[in-house]
Parts: C-alpha cells; sequence; structure tokens
C-alpha cells in the first residue's frame, strides 16, 4: 500500500494527557500545561517513531451541539462538567498543533469520531493507509482494508484480524454489537445484562440486532424479556452508535501532507509556557525550518511572520509630520499605542506614540530620545494628532486601551470616539485564557512573532528605560504594537460578531471603559475614618469565623495555612481528597466549595 494517513482522536488524547499519572504543570504566568505538555510530548514521540506521510487531528465539538443530543437529550448526559483547567489547555493544544502545520478538523454537531469515519469514506479510492490513532471502540466499525486502528497505550495496530482474534467478530459486524449492548460510558441503552462476549455470540447467530428482536422466542426466558423490554429502543441505539460519514468539512489531502515540525513556529509557545524539555525534544523529530507567511494558520510553507515583513517607520522630523498629518486625515480607524516611562499610567511620562491606520504599517512619533537623538517636539505633536484622537467619528483601536487612555490625556491629547481594545475583545471571547497579552495573542491569531520587549530594553542590571533606547532601536517594536493591534482588531470583531458578542463587548466593556479612565484620572474621595471602622468590624468578623472553624475541626490549627488546613481536612477529619497540587493535597476555593457537603470545616475556610 501507498503512504499513510495518521487520524489523532483528538479529544480522547486530550482526556488520556490530562489524566496521566503525571506531575502538576504550570507555565511562568501561573498558566496550567500539565495535558498541554503531556499530549504535545507524546504527539512529537509519535511524529518521531511513525514519522507519518499526512497527519490530521479531530476534535469533538460541544456535547450541547451535537447531533447525537439533539436525537436523544440523555446522550453523555451522565458525565461530570469537565475539570476547569482543561478548556484553557485544550486551546492551548489546537493551538499548538496548528502552528505545527498540522490542520485540526472539528464540526459543530459532530464528534471526532464522525470526522474521522468522513475522512475515511472520502479517501477510500486513495492508495492510503490509513491509521486511526485512538482505542475508541466506536472506531471498530470503520477498519477495513485500508483502515487500522492504533492504540499508542498499548502500541498496538489493529486491524480486520486482529479484532476478529480478539472480540470475536469482525469489523462489518461492530455497529450489530454496539445496537445491542450500548455504550455506558455515553449513557447509550442497550439489552440489560448483555456484554460484548454475549453479543457477539448472538450476532453470529443471526446476523444483526434486528435478527436477535426477531429470534427473540429462540432464547433463554430471562434473556428474551431483556430483549423484547429492548426492541422498541434499538433503532434510536442504532442511530447513536453509528458514525456518520457525511460531515461538511473541507478536506484537501495535499493539506495533511506532513514533511516534519514547523519548529520555528512551535518554539515562541514552549518559550511562553515554560517548556524547555520540548524545545530540546524538537530537535529529534522531522521538521521544516521555515520564515515569511504566518505560522498560527495552518499556510503550507509558512513561518510565523515578524516586525521585518511590514512596513514599521519613524516619523522624526517637522516635514515627515505633516505628510502623516495629511495621510492619515478623514481616516475612519487608528490604531495608537504608546512608549512611556513607567507602567503606572498616572506616573508615566510619554516618550512617544505608534499609530496605524492600514494593516501592515505603523509608524512611531518620538517626543524623547537619548542625548543626540531626533525627537518632536510634543507641542507640535499634540497640535498635529490631538485633533484626530478627539474626533468622536474615529474609531481609536489598541491594547490594553485604557492605559494609554490615560497617558494621551494626560498629555493634553484625549481619545474621543469609537473605542476596540483588542484585550478586552480577546477577554470577551475567552473569558478563561491564561494569557492576554499582545505577543501571545498575535502569535495565535495572526501568525506574527513580535519582537521581546527584553530585545529593545535588555535584562537584569541591562534593564534600561524606554526613554534610553535609541530611536532606530525602538522604532520597530513601537510601530508594530499598533500594527499589530490593528490586524487583531479585525478578526477579533469578525470572531465577537460570530459569537453573538459585539452587544457585550460594545454596550459593556467599552462603554465603561472612558468611565475608568475618569476614575483613574480623578481618584476616589476615601473617609480614613469610616476604613477604619470597616477594619474593625471586618477584624472582629474574621476572629469569630476563625473561632468557628477551631470549633469545627475540634483542635487548634492556622486556617490562614494551606498546609495545616489540608491535615486536619484529609488526615483528621479524613475528607476525600479531591486534587492534589505540587505541595500535597490542593485546598484551593474549589476544592474546598465540593467538600462543604462533607463536612462544616471546608465550609467555613
Amino acid at each position: 500500500m501507498g503512504k499513510s494517513l495518521y487520524i489523532v482522536d483528538g479529544h480522547w488524547q486530550v482526556f488520556r494527557a490530562y489524566y496521566a499519572p503525571f506531575r502538576d504543570l504550570r507555565s511562568p504566568a501561573g498558566e496550567p500545561t500539565r495535558a498541554t505538555y503531556v499530549f504535545t510530548s507524546w504527539l512529537l514521540k509519535l511524529i518521531g517513531e511513525h514519522k507519518p506521510d499526512y497527519l490530521v487531528v479531530a476534535m469533538d465539538s460541544g456535547r450541547e451541539t451535537l447531533e447525537r443530543t439533539r436525537l436523544y437529550p440523555q446522550y453523555k448526559a451522565q458525565r461530570a462538567e469537565p475539570p476547569e483547567d482543561l478548556a484553557p489547555q485544550i486551546r492551548r493544544i489546537v493551538q499548538i498543533v496548528e502552528a505545527m502545520g498540522i490542520p485540526v478538523l472539528s464540526r459543530e454537531g459532530a464528534e471526532a469520531d464522525d470526522i474521522m469515519a468522513t475522512i475515511c469514506r472520502r479517501l477510500a479510492g486513495e492508495d492510503l493507509r490509513i491509521v486511526l490513532v485512538s482505542r475508541d471502540k466506536d472506531l471498530e466499525q470503520l477498519i477495513g482494508e485500508k483502515v487500522v486502528l492504533y492504540d499508542p497505550t498499548k502500541d498496538e495496530v489493529i486491524d480486520a484480524a486482529g479484532l476478529q482474534a480478539a472480540k470475536g467478530y469482525p469489523p462489518d459486524k461492530a455497529v450489530e454489537i454496539q445496537t445491542l449492548i450500548g455504550d455506558k460510558v455515553d449513557n447509550v441503552p442497550g439489552v440489560a445484562g448483555v456484554g460484548e462476549k454475549r453479543a457477539a455470540d448472538l450476532i453470529r447467530r443471526y446476523g444483526s440486532a434486528e435478527a436477535v428482536v426477531e429470534h427473540v422466542d429462540e432464547l433463554t426466558p430471562k434473556l428474551a424479556e431483556s430483549i423484547r423490554a429492548y426492541a422498541p429502543t434499538l433503532p434510536l441505539t442504532r442511530k447513536l452508535v453509528t458514525l456518520r460519514d457525511d460531515v461538511d468539512i473541507e478536506l484537501d489531502l495535499s493539506t495533511c501532507a506532513f514533511r516534519g515540525v514547523r519548529a520555528e513556529a512551535v518554539r515562541p509557545i514552549f518559550e511562553e509556557l515554560g517548556f524547555k524539555r520540548l524545545s530540546e525534544q524538537l530537535d529529534s523529530v522531522p521538521k521544516v525550518e521555515v520564515s515569511g507567511a504566518s505560522a498560527a494558520h495552518v499556510q503550507p510553507g509558512g513561518g510565523p511572520t515578524t516586525a521585518g515583513d511590514f512596513d514599521y517607520r519613524c516619523v522624526d522630523t517637522p516635514e515627515a509630520l505633516a505628510r502623516l498629518e495629511r495621510e492619515i486625515r478623514g481616516v475612519s480607524r487608528l490604531a495608537v499605542d504608546t512608549e512611556t516611562t513607567s507602567v503606572q499610567p498616572m506616573w508615566a511620562e510619554l516618550v512617544g506614540v505608534s499609530l496605524s491606520h492600514e494593516p501592515g504599517r505603523g509608524v512611531y512619533l518620538p517626543v524623547r530620545a537619548p542625548l543626540g537623538g531626533r525627537a518632536l517636539d510634543v507641542g507640535r505633536l499634540r497640535e498635529a494628532l490631538g485633533p484626530i484622537l478627539a474626533d468622536p467619528k474615529v474609531e481609536k483601536i489598541g491594547q490594553n486601551l485604557k492605559y494609554d487612555a490615560i497617558v494621551l490625556a494626560e498629555a493634553g491629547m484625549p481619545l474621543a470616539g469609537p473605542l476596540f481594545d483588542t484585550m478586552l475583545a480577546a477577554y470577551v471571547l475567552d473569558a478563561e485564557r491564561g494569557n492576554y497579552k499582545l505577543d501571545s495573542l498575535a502569535l495565535e491569531v495572526l501568525g506574527h512573532r513580535c519582537i521581546p520587549i527584553e530585545e529593545v530594553i535588555g535584562r537584569g542590571r541591562e534593564r534600561r528605560g524606554m526613554e534610553e533606547v535609541p530611536v532606530e532601536e525602538l522604532t520597530a517594536y513601537a510601530a508594530e504594537d499598533a500594527d499589530v493591534a490593528l490586524r487583531l482588531s479585525e478578526v477579533l470583531r469578525a470572531r465577537l460578531g460570530e459569537e453573538g458578542l459585539e452587544g457585550l463587548f460594545e454596550k459593556v466593556e467599552m462603554a465603561l471603559l472612558p468611565v475608568l479612565v475618569g476614575m483613574e484620572r480623578e481618584g476616589v474621595r476615601v473617609d480614613p475614618e469610616e476604613l477604619k471602622r470597616q477594619e474593625v468590624a471586618l477584624s472582629r468578623r474574621a476572629d469569630a469565623l476563625r473561632e468557628r472553624i477551631l470549633q469545627a475541626a475540634g483542635c487548634e490549627f492556622n486556617p490562614d495555612s494551606p498546609r495545616q488546613l489540608a491535615e486536619v481536612l484529609f488526615e483528621r477529619l479524613n475528607l476525600p481528597v479531591l486534587r492534589r497540587g505540587k505541595t500535597g493535597p490542593s485546598t484551593n476555593s474549589a476544592v474546598l466549595t465540593e467538600l462543604a457537603v462533607h463536612h462544616e470545616v471546608p465550609a467555613l475556610a
């Protein structure tokens, strides 16, 4: 047979990674990464050992959107809600897989199994060996002359002969078997008391699940009773266990061709997550070194874009400022960013302003420069930019726009008009995301690798202020921030519309931004005497609560100490350990909430 196509059952492998016996991991920013690390390490191992010619990952859509849930609302209904730290890791895994250059296929209403079945049907005429990477028994029905199952937990390939030898039935009877036994894991009804072995015997005798019902009088009384009780449910169960092979997905085999991992697209993500060993592991797998076009999107032959791929320039003379003033006159939107002397906006002094009104282009306008450097007069800058920044008809775009709005207002150039903050847009779209920094969003959404700030201001003792950086070194970094914000806004705006979230974003988040700007600039009037009274009242309440906790526990300990609290909960009171962290059993708020049904101490703590 010809080349091989490996189709990874994405969600099956993600859950396997999440529950793998591996230590808890977090990124330098505190993002949970255990499942992300285990999945990525496994995928690199798969690539290195099997060297697939074609490779894709299939992912489920949400249970509430599934066609099977519409047919049978109880489908998978018994499953507990997924852990809260799993969803952000799934998104990270998808980001990494796509950055590697591997297509991720998903479609609303369909499960990964359905996508895999659809691929098998569409490529049936190709001279291609299809390897389904999973041990999900639902996929047995797809095994055939050109299709095999690969169980990575046992490093075992299962073909038609292997299935017959192991379970006593061929692939073309897998649906019949499943129709009889149902699926307890997915809450699919089956014949009471009939397992895989008995179902295989029945199908060998009668050929199909319907034929078993027709010959029910030939069975033992107890089994016959179970079959008759089940018979009305049989058509529904058959629909639920039969994989769809007509999912509406775009599939071109050429886009699945795998020549190697796009190392330069993946390394920045690994650096952000602290995956040093995985960065080293990249050296032992097939890879393609690419540069130029976007890498985060699956575009053959492309790597992450960088500042050098775009038009970033400095405007530092009165003549250049006048030309820019004419160029931006009449624009409908303008991305803006500031460089300053401090991360605290009310303490910051303006070093320069960056603007972008056209994707791929950005300008930096310095008002401060090291000795000998050229910069604009801040009064002239205010005269040129002030009117357009205050124009209520021009939309202002930025990343963490509140900061820039405060800085510019303090410099005499207040912002007005419609606002679009890319950081807040990303938050509205995904409130559980671990990182909303511009660098992270740029890489994930645009496939663009931003200039790291350390390359501009240095590290440790060598670190310098923005006002100390020569203008020629600062220009690309500063102009890039405005351009990236502009390009991000185009993608995020479309996603807000697709998700029906534009109203929340515009009427709540963006409407509140000018209010917060005004509050930070004006400050809040505080009555110190009232604060003192509240301090006393809260201290008394805390002392009373502490006493209640100690009484409920029946021993003296410090409730503020996670280690002592864990000893009381799990050793003295023998409560179940729900999660573990690096130092032992977890006592975070989510754990305490779950334990509250068992005892008064976690309810109070």
